[in-house]
């Protein structure tokens, strides 16, 4: 038992400290996917009004005029297109999600900016396995966390140990769960 002792305090430390990085990609991206009905973790939205003179009706000149606007009011290279939703509406498509909507007759404008959050962004796309290597990596992280568990059952012994606190703690982290699928599954 001395021996498995040892050896589970070895591996738990050194995979420990060797998955630090991927644990904290995993636990923010699972806080942010948890609350997917509060907010969008990947992106925010900034709205911008404003009012233009600069003639937007269905003209030769329409996307030279376009161009005018988002000079003004973004960057015109992120035009990608645009088109008529209605008569007097001009919809205006950015890279990167975003869009801009004029009224063609008053000028009354309203761009929305979708911006990536930053370290949500990222952490989340790794979360959602974006290739087959990260899918691989991923896998043995979810093997080291379950030989996480199983080693640290066997690394104090006594009144702190399973055969003490930590059996209790360690029932306790088994029954919520299971409460959890029988009242709420």
């Amino acid at each position: 038992m001395k021996l498995i002792r040892k050896w589970s305090r070895i591996l738990h430390r050194d995979l420990g400290f060797f998955f630090i990085g991927t644990t904290i990609i995993y636990g923010l991206s699972g806080i942010a996917l948890n609350h997917l009905s509060d907010w969008n973790p990947n992106y925010s939205v900034e709205i911008k009004e404003f009012k233009t003179a600069i003639d937007l009706k269905k003209t030769s000149d329409i996307e030279k005029n376009v161009l005018l606007l988002l000079d003004k009011i973004d960057n015109r290279d992120n035009y990608k297109k645009h088109y008529y939703p209605q008569s007097n509406l001009i919809k205006i498509f950015l890279s990167g999600g975003s869009s801009v909507v004029v009224n063609t007759e008053t000028g009354q404008g309203r761009a929305e900016f979708l911006r990536k959050r930053p370290v949500f962004y990222q952490v989340n796309y790794l979360h959602y396995n974006p290739n087959v290597w990260w899918t691989w990596f991923s896998d043995i992280f979810a093997g080291v966390l379950i030989l996480l568990a199983v080693t640290s059952m066997f690394m104090l012994k006594g009144k702190y140990g399973m055969a003490g606190r930590g059996g209790w703690l360690t029932l306790a982290g088994i029954i919520i769960p299971v409460l959890f699928l029988v009242f709420f599954s």
